[in-house]
């Protein structure tokens, strides 16, 4: 469930700018060549949206995103095993490294 964050592309296949074209004011979108080319790598299901019936929901304890997204963060912490110890060599050099770099930056408010 883990998902790597990456930059944000900005060209004109992600911004859609050929959409806009093709649909014109106040067309559909949805019949555009662009979403039919990207229909399925441009969405994304969140883990914390709902996607059961009301019945299934209601059974199951009605629970709005943000009691979902407490449950996840709190079941996250739960299962998290910290990684290995760095070997000591390997933690001065990495330690000096964000030194140097910290070193060389600016002291900034943020």
């Amino acid at each position: 469930m883990r998902r790597l964050l990456e930059g944000l592309t900005l060209n004109d296949n992600a911004l859609g700018t050929s959409a806009f074209s093709e649909a014109g004011p106040g067309g559909n979108y949805l019949a555009t060549a662009h979403t039919m080319a990207n229909f399925e790598t441009a969405n994304f299901e969140s883990a914390l949206c709902e996607t059961r019936s009301f019945e299934q929901w209601s059974e199951e304890g009605s629970l709005d995103m943000a009691q979902r997204a407490n449950h996840q963060w709190k079941q996250m912490l739960a299962d998290y095993e910290p990684p290995p110890p760095l070997d000591p060599p390997v933690d001065r050099e990495l330690q000096a490294f964000v030194d140097d770099c910290k070193a060389a930056a600016p002291d900034a408010w943020y």
